[in-house]
């Protein structure tokens, strides 16, 4: 039988849609019973509940929202049962497949046959739920989320206004409510406030004092703000470095700026009383000094007189060095530079400058390449790079006439002469970019081999050497004075080293002069180990316990009365606190007398002291402070900046909490306690 288009059509598209009706096309009253069967899976979870005359509901079997179905002969179809379903409109849908998510929401595939039977090509519409299942909607979680992302990759606050962002975010949910800059800024601050509680909590147990570094940063409307940061160590002997606080300063120049955020810090975490160092980052007035003293002498005790109380940053300080260096061969560094920069801005030329290199059998373990101005270390690595192609570089005009004549021979020897001294100063600054934190011991053995260095250098009998290092070494010098004592205890409490590497290497710098500087060392190691005898002794919970009476367990004697009454232990008990710590005094002089350890690289010094500081209670107190002190205000590639940083506008336009919020909060978030090492001490000394 022959079919038209038309016919053949309106019976794909019956045979395409067969929930369309329930009952055949003919006269209802004909065949009452005769219902087609529904092949969309959408009736796994829907039924038909008739709610009038001709109106028809489709019920949800899950949720029981009703949702339109049929009014006479209009069918609404089955596209928004499968939304409710698939597209997460169903709450108990999403919670059971969170249980059982192995069972999608799929339609069969559809083979609709014309009359001819023949099968038809037109695909069957397929509704799937994704592969991963649902979760309730929780708009506080997002909100939470969206600060927690702001923070940790510093997106500015004002991007939850930015329309791109709004679209796409209503794209991912349209039911979340987009929140304006104000209230991003009040979830990130309140981000950073639950995170402070737990710092707060790592501080008031910390066993020891804190040490901190204060790291000044300009800004473009003269403005400063200071980078206080506190390192200290936990009860498992582990060493905790978080930012603190981002204090605002007006008057950056000001002698007081530091002493006004140390105070800050100091109030804001309730640590009166309880700090040790202080390292900064730049050099300060006699006045700027007096006032931080003047302060922390009242809610700090004041150990050694304030010899330790301030560091100069080891960083800042070898940038110092290293801009001398390139300071005294200025013209020569440029002649380099501007060598470079003609063979690297230009292919063909370069391509020439590599084909010479292999004619001439040039070995070169370095790539060559143009330095950044605001970090030294890459114009030593420039330097160091063309030093080894230097026979390239004096050939290069026989291919190109218009090259301009490079460094001579003279100026190539002042190059690698800057080479070594940068070379001292890159490695002794490399140990600070570690993503392990060096003990301050370790940094001893770098400081006194470049002290001396430069000392022979500035002393040479090679005129041309001694101009040379003769800044170089005043500069250093400097850093050298104000925190060889600090450096000395600190290597001094490693056990393989003792005060005989600091004899050692005074020996070596200052000659028949080298006794008073010992003295010196001494008598202040001294001097601080009674300090710390001086110190109440802290009392275990149980001891407490005792001592106040308030232990369940107290034995009865024969009248009734507890042992630690009367004449009881209590007496007996801090008598022996008392003598033992009258004992202690000699634990400085018994360390020291001890044989040193051998070196090893594997060595960690914290867990040597962790492990012996029931034989030196006192000196292993001393040593977790000391061996604690940070010795710069910046790690990683910041300690090779030649200038200071600088807010950048955006930032400066926020409040002065907010501000602090984000930076704080972007540090705990990512910092957790960190590993020590001194395996990078090197065991070389020269002669």
């Amino acid at each position: 039988m022959d079919t038209s288009p038309i016919e053949t059509n309106a019976l794909v598209n019956v045979e395409m849609q067969p929930e369309y009706f329930d009952t055949p096309m003919n006269d209802v009253e004909t065949q009452p019973t005769r219902r087609r069967k529904k092949k969309s899976t959408v009736w796994e979870h829907f039924t038909i509940e008739n709610v009038g005359a001709g109106v028809r509901r489709a019920v949800c079997k899950e949720c029981f929202q009703s949702f339109a179905y049929s009014t006479g002969s209009k069918v609404a179809g089955t596209s928004h049962l499968k939304r409710h379903i698939a597209k997460g409109g169903c709450p108990v849908f999403l919670h059971n497949q969170d249980h059982n998510p192995s069972t999608p929401f799929s339609a069969p595939t559809n083979k609709a046959a014309n009359s001819g039977g023949s099968i038809s090509n037109t695909p069957k519409r397929r509704y799937r739920t994704p592969a991963v299942s649902y979760s309730d909607f929780e708009p506080d979680r997002c909100r939470q989320e969206m600060a927690q992302m702001i923070i940790q990759h510093d997106y500015p606050l004002h991007m939850a206004e930015h329309t791109g962002f709004m679209a796409f975010v209503h794209n991912l949910q349209p039911n979340f409510n987009m929140v304006n800059f104000d209230t991003v800024q009040g979830d990130c601050v309140a981000t950073y406030l639950s995170e402070k509680q737990t710092i707060q909590k790592l501080i008031d147990g910390m066993p020891g004092r804190i040490c901190l570094t204060l790291d000044l940063w300009s800004s473009y409307h003269t403005t400063g703000y200071v980078f206080v940061t506190g390192q200290f160590i936990d009860s498992e002997w582990k060493i905790h470095k978080k930012l603190l606080n981002v204090v605002m300063e007006p008057y950056p120049e000001s002698d007081s700026a530091f002493s006004h955020a140390v105070s800050t810090c100091l109030s804001d975490w309730n640590m009166e009383g309880r700090l040790f160092s202080l390292t900064i980052n730049q050099p300060l007035s006699e006045t700027g000094i007096n006032s931080l003293r003047g302060l922390l002498s009242v809610k700090n005790p004041n150990i050694l007189d304030g010899q330790l109380l301030l560091t100069n940053c080891f960083a800042r300080s070898l940038s110092c060095v290293a801009q001398e260096v390139l300071k005294s061969g200025e013209e020569t560094v440029k002649k380099v530079r501007d060598c470079v920069k003609y063979v690297k801005t230009s292919e063909s030329l370069e391509e020439k400058f590599v084909a010479l290199k292999q004619q001439l059998q040039v070995i070169s373990t370095k790539t060559l390449s143009l330095d950044d101005h605001t970090q030294w270390n890459t114009t030593y690595e420039m330097l160091l790079a063309a030093s080894e192609l230097k026979e390239v570089f004096s050939c290069l005009d026989t291919l190109d006439p218009d090259y301009s004549k490079g460094p001579n021979g003279e100026e190539w020897k002042l190059v690698d002469t800057l080479c070594t001294y940068l070379k001292l100063l890159f490695n002794t600054a490399s140990l600070l970019t570690s993503s392990t934190v060096p003990t301050a011991n370790t940094f001893f053995h770098e400081a006194w081999k470049l002290q001396l260095e430069l000392t022979r250098a500035s002393t040479s009998e090679d005129q041309t050497i001694s101009m040379l290092t003769k800044p170089i070494h005043e500069s250093f010098d400097k850093y050298w004075k104000s925190c060889c004592l600090m450096l000395s205890i600190a290597v001094v409490m490693d056990p393989r080293f003792k005060m005989k590497l600091v004899e050692f290497s005074f020996t070596k710098i200052y000659g028949d002069e080298a006794a008073s500087f010992l003295k010196i060392v001494d008598e202040g190691i001294h001097e601080l180990f009674l300090e710390y005898v001086a110190l109440p002794l802290q009392l275990t919970p149980a001891f407490v316990d005792v001592v106040n009476g308030e232990s369940g367990d107290v034995k009865q004697d024969d009248d009734g009365r507890g042992l630690n009454n009367g004449l009881g232990l209590t007496d007996f008990d801090v008598y022996i606190m008392e003598s033992t710590s009258q004992q202690s005094k000699s634990e400085l002089d018994q360390y020291l007398d001890e044989s040193l350890l051998p070196r090893s690289h594997e060595f960690d010094v914290m867990k040597w002291w962790k492990l012996h500081k029931v034989k030196y209670p006192t000196l292993s107190k001393m040593a977790h402070d000391i061996l604690t002190a940070p010795v710069s205000t910046v790690f990683g590639d910041a300690v090779f900046d030649t200038g200071a940083k600088e807010m950048d506008r955006y930032r400066c336009s926020l409040r002065p909490d907010t501000v602090e919020a984000l930076f704080c909060a972007k540090d705990w978030m990512h910092n957790e306690p960190v590993e020590t090492d001194d395996s990078v001490v090197k065991m070389e000394f020269p002669i």
